[in-house]
């Protein structure tokens, strides 16, 4: 890809034109980077504290008992927005969506078990595992680059 940068101080605000003769994965793949934006952290609450949480420390994000929770290797953390909300926050970058009620980190994921029939365990960094929902396993294979079982 021919990539061409003009600094012009009059101008003001950056702007991005991608010339292309057809939509290739290159240029999804620069959409992407482009309508990324930095990552935001996320506020985590746990014993009365407030804590900046780096989306990078994030394994995973779920909601459960009427709550949001951000589990890191240094514990969980409350969340005090819904999970489309928190979905929103981090679109863009690692986070996928694997349930109604959960996105996991693919930066931080170690393996992707596909031996049980229809799901996808997911193994963290730190040990701990959860599942793909049936519903959004052939997004998640998609996403990984993953094609269809061969029998």
């Amino acid at each position: 890809m021919n990539v061409e940068v003009r600094i012009d101080p009059n101008c003001a605000e950056a702007r991005a034109v991608i010339t292309a003769p057809r939509m290739t994965e290159e240029v999804e793949a620069a959409l992407r980077l482009l309508g990324r934006g930095p990552e935001r952290k996320l506020t985590g609450f746990r014993g009365g504290e407030a804590e900046l949480l780096d989306p990078a420390d994030i394994l995973r994000v779920y909601a459960g008992g009427g709550k949001v929770y951000a589990a890191t290797e240094r514990g969980e953390f409350e969340l005090r927005m819904r999970l489309y909300e928190a979905e929103r926050r981090l679109e863009g970058g690692a986070f996928a969506r694997i349930s109604n009620a959960e996105l996991i980190n693919l930066d931080r994921v170690r393996a992707f078990d596909l031996r049980l029939t229809g799901t996808i365990v997911v193994r963290f960094a730190d040990g701990s595992i959860t599942y793909a929902a049936r519903r959004y396993v052939a997004a998640l294979k998609k996403r990984l680059g993953i094609g269809g079982e061969k029998k």
